[in-house]
């Protein structure tokens, strides 16, 4: 199963409704609101002392239009924020413990606060994964 086409379908479940309203008010189409960022990675100390990978699947949901190409041209600007927060939460996770999914979470907020300047961008997850 390809978790990443999850991401596709949780942007298709968040685009349905409004496309629903938006075909019975007459409106203009609406525009996608997800965006999808590539897969971030952070090295981190394995069980056995071994070196291993985690890897962080992210997308953004921004529902206004102005901090949504904002964040398209900061596309860049949040892969660097987000590889940053990632390694750090990787280098300490403890050797064959799960990380802390809610504290990565709010590390990976806080951060496309900061990239884009202001609240507004909502961070989803797809999968945080330990190989």
């Amino acid at each position: 199963m390809d978790r990443r086409a999850l991401l596709g379908l949780a942007a298709l479940a968040v685009s349905a409704p409004s496309a629903a309203a938006a075909s019975g008010g007459g409106g203009a189409a609406p525009q996608a609101t997800f965006m999808r960022l590539p897969t971030v990675t952070g090295s981190v100390s394995g069980a056995n002392g071994r070196r291993a990978v985690m890897s962080v699947e992210v997308g953004l949901d921004v529902a206004d239009a102005a901090l949504r190409t904002r964040a398209t041209q900061s596309a860049p600007r949040l892969r660097a924020a987000y590889n940053t927060v990632v390694q750090r939460v990787a280098s300490t996770t403890l050797p064959g413990m799960a990380p802390d999914v809610e504290r990565l979470v709010a590390q990976l907020q806080a951060a496309t606060n900061a990239t884009l300047g202001r609240a507004g961008a909502r961070l989803l997850i797809g999968t945080v994964l330990v190989v």
